[in-house]
């Protein structure tokens, strides 16, 4: 295949990238934070918002955010608290900026590892382009997605430099910027076996046949960068170190997310359940790559009816990739990416009560999108205009991307909008009905808010936060001895449910049931003994006692 060596068209397809990328996500600007982990990130939280500070940084690093530790994403909120305050428009815009340099930078990867222009290049823009990655792009506390794909792109980058003239002071550069990027998201464990796959393809450091077999064909599409060769326990012996780092940062994670209560689903589900939900979500992943429609912030579990079809699909894909190993090695390189980058976030081991995320797929796509450039190039080899049939394929694919991206970040703009929609395209999704019916509670939308409580207590009547949001619903009404029904109700599914005993407590209070509102108080001081409301609310009631 004839590339383009000129600098020029260089020059014109980064350009391409990085305006496609901004029309895509043009709109981003207009979305709000969301009641999504936003305000535990930035907008609550005064060791973030208050900017990055020495206290601050110390912070980051000596403390746990909202259940993580990930020290750099951290000092990239307080960065942006410090550059432009609490404003939901230039979060958004450093999240796209950061998702263009990723885009450019994995053209760049791809380019310099393979010197085939053109499919590196559609690889980077379905990147860039893809519904899916919206999520990581238009949500301000999913910097850490767009943070980690930097760290994990320049660790490559830093490999194949060390790989080309291995020396110390090289593999600590990649040993250190590997390290910034698990301290952005612990998702980046998996990099040591995708830095292996690179070693087969396409920096062919080592083979699964010898030399002279090498199909001629494949050599002369494929630009080899990394001469020395070395055998594969070899390769895996010098990733030791960073298997030793990513060991250390698993063990750190699973602590703190165990403590923070992140993993309660891990004993609510059987481990059966777990594979089965796994198995099912690699498939969906799959088929939501090709066929990017009702995306949405939260899944809940689905039904168990589609777990026959991924255990055929799975296997089958795997066997086709082993079976042309050597022949396509893009293959079973793309499939095995794609395959082992989701590990962490598959669900066997279970963190919060999601079925999968949009997010996961942030850089496990890039698996499925080597294989769909690289795949269709060959399978169109022979053909007359090939260049002009993939070309005007790929300006389809791609144009309607934009269109779907454009679509979906609209339904980031603000909670009801993006709550509502979640709700409307999956089924029996109790979390978004609620969530829903809060984020129009907030908008006065109270008889709309109620109906979609409902609809989320209909479908699970144990969900405590649901009849909580019922109280709340209700109260507005003026529906007192209701909402009082309400609360009860949820603490008797969750007796620790701090802000229901501090809605009972100012409901007492205001009626002048003194004691039974003391009574609630303390139970929130019981679970957070440094509640301001509820101290200053005791503090009053105690100042009217009886003389």
């Amino acid at each position: 295949m004839e590339q383009p060596s000129n600098k020029f068209c260089l020059l014109i397809i980064y350009a391409g990238l990085a305006l496609a990328t901004l029309i895509a996500f043009s709109n981003v600007h207009r979305c709000e934070f969301v009641d999504l982990d936003d305000a535990d990130y930035v907008t609550k939280n005064p060791n973030i918002n208050q900017g990055l500070t020495l206290n601050s940084v110390i912070w980051a690093f000596t403390h746990v955010h909202a259940g993580n530790w990930h020290p750099v994403t951290s000092l990239s909120h307080m960065l942006d608290c410090r550059l432009f305050g609490v404003n939901a428009s230039a979060h958004h815009f450093i999240n796209v900026l950061i998702h263009i340099v990723n885009t450019l930078l994995l053209f760049a990867l791809l380019k310099n590892m393979t010197g085939a222009i053109w499919p590196s290049a559609f690889v980077a823009a379905a990147f860039a382009l893809h519904p899916l990655h919206v999520e990581s792009v238009a949500w301000v506390s999913e910097r850490k997605d767009l943070l980690s794909g930097f760290f994990f792109i320049l660790t490559i980058m830093a490999y194949i430099r060390y790989a080309q003239k291995p020396t110390v002071r090289r593999y600590l550069l990649v040993v250190l910027i590997f390290a910034l990027g698990l301290m952005s998201k612990p998702m980046l464990v998996t990099l040591p076996f995708v830095l292996l796959l690179l070693d087969y393809w396409p920096l062919q450091r080592f083979r699964l046949r010898p030399k002279d077999t090498e199909d001629d064909s494949q050599k002369s599409q494929e630009t080899k960068i990394c001469r020395p060769q070395s055998s594969l326990w070899g390769l895996i012996f010098e990733k030791i170190p960073l298997i030793a780092l990513t060991a250390v940062l698993s063990f750190i994670v699973f602590t703190i997310q165990r403590k923070a209560g992140a993993m309660q689903m891990m004993v609510k589900l059987p481990l059966d359940a777990r594979i089965a939900n796994a198995l099912i979500s690699y498939v969906t992943y799959i088929a939501k790559t090709f066929y990017p429609t009702r995306l949405a912030v939260f899944y809940p579990y689905p039904k168990m009816s589609k777990f026959s079809e991924a255990v055929l699909l799975l296997p089958a894909i795997s066997i086709l990739a082993i079976y042309w190993a050597r022949q396509k090695a893009w293959l079973i390189v793309g499939w095995l990416w794609y395959v082992v980058m989701l590990v962490p976030v598959i669900g066997i081991v279970q963190v919060g009560n999601q079925a999968m995320a949009d997010r996961y797929t942030y850089l496990p796509s890039i698996g499925i999108f080597i294989i769909a450039a690289w795949g269709a190039s060959e399978l169109l080899q022979k053909l007359p205009y090939r260049k002009i049939i993939l070309g005007a394929s790929a300006a389809v694919v791609l144009s309607v991307l934009i269109v779907l991206t454009r679509m979906q970040v609209k339904h980031w703009q603000n909670d009801v909008a993006l709550f509502g929609h979640a709700a409307r395209v999956t089924k029996d999704n109790f979390v978004m009905h609620n969530k829903y019916g809060f984020a129009l509670l907030k908008t006065n939308q109270v008889d709309p808010a109620i109906e979609e409580i409902n609809k989320a207590l209909q479908i699970n009547p144990n969900f405590s936060k649901a009849h909580n949001n019922m109280g709340l619903a209700l109260l507005k009404k003026g529906k007192i001895n209701e909402a009082l029904k309400a609360w009860q109700k949820a603490l008797e599914i969750n007796p620790n449910y701090l802000n229901v005993h501090l809605y009972v407590g100012l409901v007492m209070a205001k009626q002048g049931k003194r004691d039974l509102a003391i009574k609630h108080f303390q139970e929130v001081l019981r679970i957070n003994p440094n509640h301001q409301t509820a101290l200053r609310e005791l503090e009053k009631l105690n100042a009217k006692r009886p003389k």
